[in-house]
């Protein structure tokens, strides 16, 4: 139940807080845009089985490899694409705290 709640609050909290924030003046549109960070979870279809509590994401599916961690923070430099790359970064954060919670 903590795990869920930490790893859900840093999903949908930590996006709305920065969006809020740094993005005042369009922060419903930050806040949607860091959202769509939430579609590389599309890579869990890929494993057997789809879902599984006791396994870390970070490095065994494609879109949570180191690899493609470099690119999300690569996305954080350039304006054009801060917004989704903060919300890949937050992504692999919340992932990353369920590896540290198990």
């Amino acid at each position: 139940m903590v795990q869920s709640t930490i790893h859900y609050g840093i999903h949908f909290g930590l996006p709305l807080l920065i969006a809020v924030l740094f993005f005042r003046s369009f922060w419903l549109k930050a806040y949607g845009i860091m959202l769509l960070g939430m579609l590389i979870d599309l890579d869990h279809l890929l494993a057997n089985p789809i879902f599984n509590s006791n396994r870390c994401s970070i490095n065994f599916h494609p879109l949570h490899s180191y690899y493609a961690i470099i690119i999300y923070c690569l996305l954080l430099i350039p304006k054009k694409t801060r917004l989704i790359g903060i919300g890949l970064t937050i992504h692999i954060l919340a992932d990353t705290t369920d590896c540290l919670l198990m």
